[in-house]
């Protein structure tokens, strides 16, 4: 197994996005890259705790502009990202997961052959085929911890026990039991634990479904009845009432209320009545008339002559109404139809009382 040196497995504090520079020493850098050459299989790994919502790269081999090897955790859009170079061009790799949350995490990116595996807290998360990644890294390649390079990509959070390792399924240094076949005897009793509790579990989930299935054949014997509730009146199924409100005849069906509206009678009326609407009824009944210079007035219409008046059982009867004063000219005041005080023309003038 082949890691990098013990001088790279350190922490970085929570900083200030300023210009800061940690990276690997030139010596160090050259091993790394000597490392690298013509492998095709490594793993990456380290331990984080990376400040909520907070983007950063957490380590970066790269030469100038280029990046041979970059591992980012993006808690803006809740990814993390792989960079990488093929065939002289980069590429990116997106995984959706949340790493700046705040908490310690374990990640493993490993690196086989044109495929790619994400292991967090010993949870294999991501596994995927890619191009493969260019290993020949440049000379003149630099490490970078915590930063893509002076000023971009800063890690805000901790970083700690990073590692290099260039050997299949490196993950298993950082989570040795990915790599357990057969279980423990610990292991074994908590199995057969297990397994004793899902049967009391099952036991209890059967009592209770038997319990139930009882309580079922009962109830297929009840009659269930729905009813209605209209403003605090509670209708049995197929009652009926009126709605005098609206003139409407209801009925309650099966918890639903439906209602029609009442039909009224053809009224015929006598020369001297009318037919009208009376407070309280829903349809038509006949009303005296009443006549005033040749004008026919039914039953509650007013009039203004000298006084307001209305008609009533025949006979136009005074009515004490007191109008509003207006604050419009007396060219824009309309007298509106079986009313007795005038009202401005336009409605946008509010009287004055």
């Amino acid at each position: 197994m082949q890691r990098i040196p013990s001088a790279l497995s350190c922490f970085i504090p929570e900083g200030r996005d300023v210009e800061r520079e940690i990276h690997a020493a030139p010596h160090t850098g050259e091993k790394v890259i000597q490392l690298f050459r013509n492998k095709s299989e490594f793993t990456f790994l380290a331990s984080i705790q990376q400040r909520s919502s907070s983007s950063g790269v957490i380590l970066s081999i790269r030469e100038m502009e280029h990046s041979f090897f970059e591992l980012e955790s993006s808690g803006l859009r809740d990814e993390i990202r792989y960079h990488y170079r093929y065939n002289g061009k980069s590429r990116t790799e997106s995984f959706p997961y949340r790493l700046a949350d705040g908490q310690w995490h374990k990640i493993a990116l490993t690196v086989s052959g044109s495929h790619v595996l994400i292991h967090v807290d010993c949870n294999k998360i991501y596994e995927r085929v890619i191009d493969p990644p260019e290993s020949n890294l440049s000379p003149g390649s630099s490490l970078w911890l915590g930063q893509r390079n002076r000023k971009h990509g800063f890690f805000k959070g901790v970083i700690q026990d990073v590692k290099l390792i260039f050997m299949p399924s490196g993950y298993i240094t950082q989570c040795p039991n990915l790599n357990r076949t057969c279980p423990t005897c610990s292991d074994f009793l908590s199995l057969v634990q297990g397994i004793m509790d899902l049967q009391e579990l099952l036991a209890k989930l059967t009592a209770k479904l038997n319990y139930a299935e009882t309580r079922l054949s009962q109830l297929e014997n009840c009659h269930c009845e729905k009813t209605c509730q209209v403003q605090g009146v509670i209708y049995r199924d197929r009652d009926s009432w009126v709605d005098d409100d609206h003139c409407r005849n209801c009925t309650c069906k099966n918890g639903a209320i439906e209602c029609r509206h009442m039909l009224c009678p053809p009224v015929n009326c006598s020369p001297e009545y009318l037919p009208v609407h009376v407070p309280g009824q829903c349809c038509k009944i006949c009303r005296p008339k009443c006549i005033h210079g040749g004008k026919v007035l039914a039953e509650g219409q007013k009039i203004l002559t000298t006084t307001c008046k209305e008609c009533k059982n025949g006979a136009l009867q005074k009515v004490t109404e007191t109008c509003p004063p207006l604050n419009c000219s007396e060219e824009d005041r309309i007298l509106p139809e079986n009313e007795c005080c005038f009202v401005c023309r336009d409605p946008d003038v509010l009287s004055s009382g």
